[in-house]
């Protein structure tokens, strides 16, 4: 499963007001873990920002004067996003600037869902935590997702923070970047807390094999009930067999 967590900055709140996009920042899991690719680009909107989204965050026009713009690329953000489900807070926000610049370049293909899917945490968050606040800063609270190295609104950053978001409010881990060195370690880790059960009997083929048992360390068994708590305050946890 491929996943791209997607977030855009821009000049204004209102594509009726002629507002554009002026950073969007994405970044890819797959099966739930981060892989470190993304996709990140600051783009000459050519027009004014409104006093109110700088106040957010912090792009000036000035800045963007010497950066690409939206036309010049689509292909590689198109490329990046194909085939997966887009994971977005408050998606119809960031969907309508996309399809807005789509429209003016007259892109043959100007809807997203003609490239990817979509889905709302805000609106899974709505149904999670009905009545509650749900913006992406209530979120990190709520989820204990360390937002301290934000001092502005910008995409990429709010793109990393909403994925460790929507992994602890589905379930999952939260710290997910995996690299061949870290995988490396994993697997020194695992293999020195193995048991094995050896199988004396051959399979139906006569080939014996080995069963292998790692089980979980003191640690991973705590954080694992620890997780399971925070799941059980926002409703039924179906991992609670009794």
């Amino acid at each position: 499963m491929r996943q791209i967590v997607l977030d855009t900055e821009t000049t204004g709140l209102s594509t009726a007001q002629g507002h554009r996009i002026i950073e969007i920042g994405c970044i890819e899991m797959v099966n739930r873990r981060l892989t470190g690719r993304e996709f990140h680009r600051f783009l000459n909107p050519d027009r004014d920002i409104d006093e109110g989204a700088e106040a957010v965050h912090g792009i000036s026009r000035a800045q963007l004067e010497t950066e690409p713009r939206f036309h010049e690329i689509v292909d590689e953000f198109i490329a990046f996003v194909k085939d997966a489900e887009l994971v977005i807070h408050n998606a119809d926000f960031d969907v309508g600037f996309i399809e807005h610049e789509l429209r003016l370049m007259k892109h043959q293909q100007p809807k997203i869902t003609e490239h990817c899917k979509v889905l709302d945490t805000l609106s899974l968050a709505r149904e999670i935590h009905p009545g509650q606040r749900n913006s992406l800063d209530a979120l990190c609270k709520r989820y204990e997702v360390d937002a301290s190295r934000r001092d502005v609104h910008g995409a990429l950053i709010d793109s990393e923070l909403l994925a460790r978001v929507y992994l602890a409010m589905t379930g999952g881990q939260s710290s997910l970047l995996l690299d061949e060195e870290e995988s490396a370690e994993a697997a020194a880790a695992a293999n020195s807390g193995l048991k094995t059960l050896s199988q004396d009997a051959a399979s139906p083929q006569g080939v014996s094999y080995k069963l292998t048992v790692i089980e979980a360390t003191a640690n991973e068994a705590a954080a694992h009930e620890a997780m399971l708590e925070k799941i059980r305050k926002s409703g039924a946890c179906v991992w609670d067999f009794d």
